[in-house]
């Protein structure tokens, strides 16, 4: 099953969550906001995919600016990250469509129809 991590205020989660349903993906619909995956779930992802943990942030939201992130987010471990973002929902990159192993971060439609 599909996981998509969205927040349902933010435009490219529902252009990403039309493109799932235009295309008649099936998926479990998770509130990133109310249901913020965990710190473990973060490093997992982290380790499994490979992505580098900048990535994760969503660089142009306003707690990541007002807490000055773009300074440390780079020199941050992987644990220090994965809390920092399963403390904050509003601090990830979304959406997030999870698909086994496999991870995207944002919406990109090349990537989506690559993946599924």
């Amino acid at each position: 099953m599909i996981n998509f991590y969205w927040y349902d205020k933010c435009s490219t989660c529902k252009r990403a969550k039309a493109w799932l349903d235009q295309h008649e993906v099936e998926y479990q619909l998770i509130d990133l906001i109310n249901d913020t995956p965990t710190k473990e779930q973060f490093v997992q992802w982290m380790k499994e995919t490979n992505i580098p943990i900048h990535k994760f942030f969503n660089t142009s939201g306003i707690i990541y600016r007002k807490e000055n992130l773009k300074e440390v987010v780079y020199s941050l471990s992987e644990e220090d990250a994965a809390q920092k973002l399963s403390e904050r929902g509003m601090l990830v990159k979304r959406p997030i469509l999870e698909n086994g192993s496999q991870l995207l971060l944002g919406f990109k439609e090349s990537e989506y129809e690559t993946l599924l």
